[in-house]
């Protein structure tokens, strides 16, 4: 069952933005990439309130460097569009689980990003989750 209501140009969508964002990290990557995306959308809090959908998250201004290329725009392939149908079912998988932001540092990851503790790291991508003082909802979306 969905944790996020979504159409299937909504899975289009965020299947694209798998695929552009980490496809070199296979399908993990990918689906690490949709969680950090997911928990943007249900935990209402940070930088993230007021996003209740997956085009909003998306387009979120900053959100994605990913968007501002062309390699986003192509079309959506089935390999990525059953990665974002998992992510949008609720499948949650540790760095991602709870991170609201991610990176790709040239190095290693820093300690804190967007003043919000490192919890792992996966390939070439960082990621990051909120303090409960922060965004106590990403704690309980899940």
């Amino acid at each position: 069952m969905a944790v996020v209501k979504a159409t299937n140009s909504d899975i289009n969508l965020l299947a694209r933005l798998l695929r552009a964002e980490a496809e070199g990290e296979g399908n993990l990557g990918m689906l690490l990439v949709g969680n950090v995306g997911i928990n943007r959308v249900r935990s209402n809090c940070s930088d993230f309130k007021g996003l209740r959908t997956i085009p909003q998250m998306i387009y979120q201004p900053h959100a994605f460097e990913a968007v501002t290329h062309g390699y986003f725009y192509q079309r959506a392939r089935e390999n990525e569009r059953r990665l974002a149908r998992r992510v949008i079912n609720g499948e949650s998988f540790w760095p991602g689980k709870y991170s609201l932001w991610y990176f790709r540092p040239p190095g290693e990851c820093p300690e804190e990003w967007y003043n919000q503790p490192f919890v792992g790291r996966f390939k070439a991508h960082c990621f990051y989750e909120p303090t409960a003082e922060t965004c106590q909802n990403v704690y309980n979306v899940f």
